[in-house]
Parts: structure tokens; C-alpha cells; sequence
């Protein structure tokens, strides 16, 4: 079965930053891509993630609905929903 995408709705877009809700079925994925900014993450829902990283590397990665992390640019990775249910969170982009 192949792997739905995750849906990605810009709320902003700037000369200062860019601000996007990611919406993940269970098993959705973003794809590969690489930040080329820094930013902010925070969890509508609970998440429950693997990263895919570089170099065949991944990880488990929970975060509780309200909880926020900051990355820097440069990050390459492939976010998958690995919960049960549907999960979201905002991304904020620093440009």
C-alpha cells in the first residue's frame, strides 16, 4: 500500500516568515525535504513520529499537543504519523 502524503496549508507567507498546519493521517508522510530555514514546530495534537534521517538513520520522536521545538536550517529528514490517529502541528519559518 502506498503511503498517503501529508497535507501542507500555508496560513502565511512573508518577507518574515512562512507559517504552515501540517495534517497527518495515520501512516502519512511529508517526503524528503530539507529546511532551508530555521524554525519552530508546535504540536496541535499529541504526535507520534518517525524521522527518517541521512545516512539510513531513523528515530522515534513523541511530543505532547501544546509542546514546541525550534530546528535549525539545514535539516533533511521524512516525517511519518505513526500513531493510531490523525495528528497536526504548525510550522513556523524564520526567513
Amino acid at each position: 500500500m502506498e503511503q498517503q502524503a501529508a497535507v501542507a496549508t500555508t496560513l502565511i507567507d512573508n518577507d518574515q516568515v512562512r507559517v504552515t498546519r501540517f495534517d497527518f493521517t495515520p501512516g502519512a508522510h511529508t517526503g524528503w525535504h530539507r529546511h532551508e530555514h530555521d524554525y519552530v514546530i508546535t504540536a496541535i495534537t499529541d504526535l507520534n513520529m518517525r524521522l527518517e534521517e541521512p545516512g539510513d538513520t531513523e528515530r522515534e520522536v513523541k511530543v505532547a499537543a501544546g509542546e514546541a521545538y525550534f530546528r535549525n536550517l539545514g535539516i533533511e529528514h521524512n516525517v511519518i504519523n505513526m500513531g493510531q490517529a490523525s495528528m497536526s502541528f504548525i510550522e513556523v519559518e524564520l526567513k
